[in-house]
């Protein structure tokens, strides 16, 4: 609609309606936080545009300190069943190369196979799986390698195609979703980590209220149809409270209590996330 119509159109309106005809959840997220974009070679190698969200192997790189990740502390059976609603999907499969590069750090590259399977799987059901499929070849052949440093190329080129395929389908919600279960994923182990051996310098590295603003911005951004879900309300909840626990006043440091209560808090945030909608 041109602008003039739009405008005669919203005049007849009370003007409670006026305001929700114009308004756009999406105008009110924040940027994403710099360090957790991709770098500009890698956006041009894959032709991203105007799209963004937070890279899974950014949020990796973040925790790179608390290395090892206690992955095993934390395992996670994938359904046998995929999920039928379709940001499930999304949330499942963001899971799922977070777990990539969790197996990549701890070295157990020979679950990679079964992975890349699930990854395909996943992007299928989506309607995004047609450039995945060479990304499960390379991830085996680079798992046979040994070539770490390829893997974790290969996974976050399978985040970000796939997010591009859904973007070109209108979907950008999903995308986002993906990074979302990526990001929680992710917190979920790296505050275990220094859950379990805690220091105020390892501590830091998970105090992050911006990454907490930002997927609590893009949760409230979301179409209805899956923001007013009463999981997705639940989680923007958690995301509050935790942002308060990872604030650090000036002048003062991390504590072992904040760490528990942000690890408990993300623990939640993978209950919650991984709630399947009801058919």
């Amino acid at each position: 609609m041109i602008p003039s119509l739009l405008a005669a159109s919203l005049a007849i309106l009370p003007a409670e309606e006026q305001a929700d005809a114009t308004s756009d959840p999406a105008s009110d997220v924040p940027p994403p936080p710099e360090d957790l974009l991709d770098d500009e070679h890698f956006r041009e190698e894959l032709a991203i545009n105007e799209f963004t969200a937070p890279s899974t192997a950014k949020i990796f790189d973040s925790l790179e300190a608390l290395a090892p990740l206690p992955w095993e502390d934390h395992p996670r059976e994938i359904p046998k069943r995929m999920p039928l609603d379709r940001a499930d999907l999304a949330v499942e499969l963001g899971f799922l190369i977070a777990d990539g590069f969790l197996v990549v750090q701890v070295g157990e590259l020979g679950k990679i196979e079964d992975l890349s399977v699930q990854l395909t799987r996943y992007a299928k059901a989506l309607g995004a799986g047609d450039r995945v499929n060479s990304h499960a070849t390379s991830l085996l052949e680079s798992a046979k390698n040994e070539d770490v440093k390829q893997l974790k190329k290969e996974l976050a080129a399978t985040q970000r195609d796939v997010e591009l395929d859904l973007v070109e389908l209108r979907d950008a919600d999903l995308a986002h979703l993906i990074s979302l279960g990526g990001w929680i994923r992710a917190l979920e182990v790296g505050s275990g980590a220094v859950n379990k051996l805690f220091s105020p310098d390892r501590a830091r590295h998970i105090m992050r209220e911006d990454i907490a603003d930002y997927y609590s911005a893009i949760i409230g951004s979301l179409e209805p149809r899956i923001a007013e879900r009463q999981t997705y309300i639940d989680m923007q909840t958690v995301l509050s409270g935790m942002r308060t626990e990872m604030l650090i006043e000036e002048g003062k440091e991390p504590t072992a209590e904040k760490v528990s209560e942000i690890h408990k808090q993300a623990k939640r945030l993978v209950e919650l996330s991984l709630t399947r909608a009801k058919p």
